[in-house]
């Protein structure tokens, strides 16, 4: 028992160290397998770290070789250049060289000249003097005999020249002038509207006439107290009329009458408080109105009061007309002028929409719309040229100025045409007929015909009774006539036709 114990731990060392060498065996393999494989790769990398720096050793040779190349082409170049700028400096060495010589040359004969010149005019002085000792005059008064001689045999020859030469320009000077004015006329194209003295307001029934009279009429006369307009209530179905001279009260007064129908409480303490309530709108309105008429005429630069002041014009009326439409008519007429006759276009532009601006207040300063005007600009520092075209728009003072002129011609045009007065168009056809039943009024008159605008006036004569010499007296008589019996705008030409025909019939 105990022997095959022995046995059995005997055969398990001897099993364990086998093992354990054989195990050793199988490690030391590896390691020297492991070895071998970083021998071998130690090897490779060390070959290629040569093939590398070889390359590398290579690369660099190139580099500095071409770099070398490089270098000699650079010296080479720089050498060309140095040759090439040593080559001008010396061209513009002898340019300096051959300029120098010349300007000598030149310095030497300006001399010459200079000499030649002072010997030229002593020679010259010495044969006036000589020539007036020869003739006992001297040159002034030779001079003065030989114009009075040439004035004496040329006079009438002259006389009749400069006439003639008169008669041209002013034919052609008038023709160029109504070129100019019927183009700026075509060129602005407007509405004439002429301001009534009433206004109608519409109302959405007839029943609304009771509340605005009011118990006992106290709503309507608290509104005529409060905006100063007289307010007509008449059988006209849907409406009523405000009636009063001054276009802004009118305004207000419209306003607050739309404001208070449209809210239904009609009564004299609602009535102020709406009156208030609009006028205070319709200053911001007026500023607007300005705004707007400057930046329809293309005038910048104005001041605010003074806009304001230009708004106030759209309630303003000469002879019918609305002020602010007439002035901004006036603005572009006097530009297109300018325009074409090569004047300032701006000055007249400014100076047109801003003519009338003292009728803004001459309601309440005394004195000419024009000289009112002229100060309220100066206030203002408005320039110098626009002021004198603002004051002499009615040609007093006379306009020192071409843009003066002409705005005083624009607001002629804008005045004179017709429908831009008061006088309507049957008043207008009566006038135009008055005139030719006083030209019909003479013997020999055959048809009458006015035209312009009444400011021409063409007849024809009969030529068996009026001749050559009768019609010029005729056309003096007839002028006459008119001046004296007839009211008119501006000056009336007439122009009396006389025509002789021959007919003859061959059988």
């Amino acid at each position: 028992m105990t022997t095959n114990i022995i046995l059995v731990i005997a055969g398990l060392a001897l099993g364990t160290f086998s093992g354990f060498f054989y195990r050793k065996y199988q490690v030391d393999t590896k390691n020297r397998e492991a070895i071998d494989r970083s021998e071998r790769r130690l090897k490779e990398a060390e070959t290629k770290a040569k093939e590398i720096l070889l390359e590398a050793k290579n690369a660099s040779f190139k580099i500095q070789e071409e770099a070398k190349q490089e270098e000699r082409a650079k010296r080479s170049q720089l050498e060309k250049m140095s040759e090439r700028v040593a080559a001008k400096e010396d061209q513009l060495e002898k340019k300096i060289e051959a300029t120098e010589k010349l300007r000598d040359e030149l310095e030497q004969r300006a001399t010459q000249v200079k000499q030649l010149k002072q010997e030229v005019a002593e020679i010259h002085q010495q044969q006036k003097l000589q020539l007036e000792r020869v003739a006992g005059l001297s040159r002034e008064e030779a001079k003065q005999i030989l114009f009075q001689k040439v004035e004496e045999e040329c006079k009438a020859e002259i006389v009749e020249r400069v006439k003639k030469l008169e008669i041209e320009e002013k034919k052609i000077a008038k023709e160029k002038a109504k070129a100019i004015i019927a183009d700026a006329i075509q060129r602005y194209a407007a509405e004439v509207a002429v301001e009534s003295t009433a206004t109608m307001v519409p109302l959405p029934s007839d029943d609304m006439k009771g509340r605005i009279i009011g118990k006992e009429g106290r709503n309507i006369n608290t509104f005529e107290q409060v905006t100063g307009v007289d307010v007509i209530v008449d059988d006209t179905p849907g409406s009523i009329v405000i009636s009063g001279f001054d276009l802004m009260r009118r305004y207000i007064a419209k306003i607050t009458l739309e404001k208070l129908v449209a809210d239904g409480r009609i009564h004299p303490g609602r009535i102020e408080e709406m009156y208030e309530k609009v006028k205070g709108e319709a200053n911001e309105l007026i500023r607007e109105l300005g705004e707007k008429a400057a930046y329809e005429t293309g005038v910048v630069g104005l001041p605010v009061n003074l806009l304001k002041l230009l708004g106030r014009l759209k309630f303003r009326t000469s002879y019918g007309q609305n002020v602010l439409k007439h002035s901004i008519e006036v603005s572009f007429l006097a530009g297109a002028l300018a325009q074409e006759i090569g004047a300032d276009s701006g000055i007249c532009r400014k100076a047109g929409l801003l003519h009338d601006i003292g009728k803004a207040v001459d309601h309440e300063i005394t004195g000419n719309h024009a000289i009112i005007g002229r100060d309220i600009l100066k206030k203002f520092a408005i320039a110098d040229e626009i002021i004198h075209a603002v004051e002499a728009h009615h040609g007093d003072p006379v306009p020192q100025t071409i843009e003066a002129a002409i705005v005083e011609a624009a607001n002629i045009i804008s005045r004179s045409r017709p429908g831009a007065n008061k006088d309507n168009l049957d008043t207008f056809i009566k006038r135009m007929e008055e005139m030719e039943n006083v030209v019909r009024s003479f013997d020999g008159v055959s048809r009458v015909f006015a035209v312009q605008a009444g400011n021409e006036v063409r007849v024809i004569v009969n030529p068996e009774k009026v001749d050559d010499l009768a019609m010029l007296k005729l056309a003096h008589a007839i002028a006459k006539k008119i001046q004296t019996d007839l009211k008119y705008p501006g000056q009336v030409k007439v122009s009396v036709l006389r025509e002789v025909r021959g007919e003859a019939f061959a059988q």
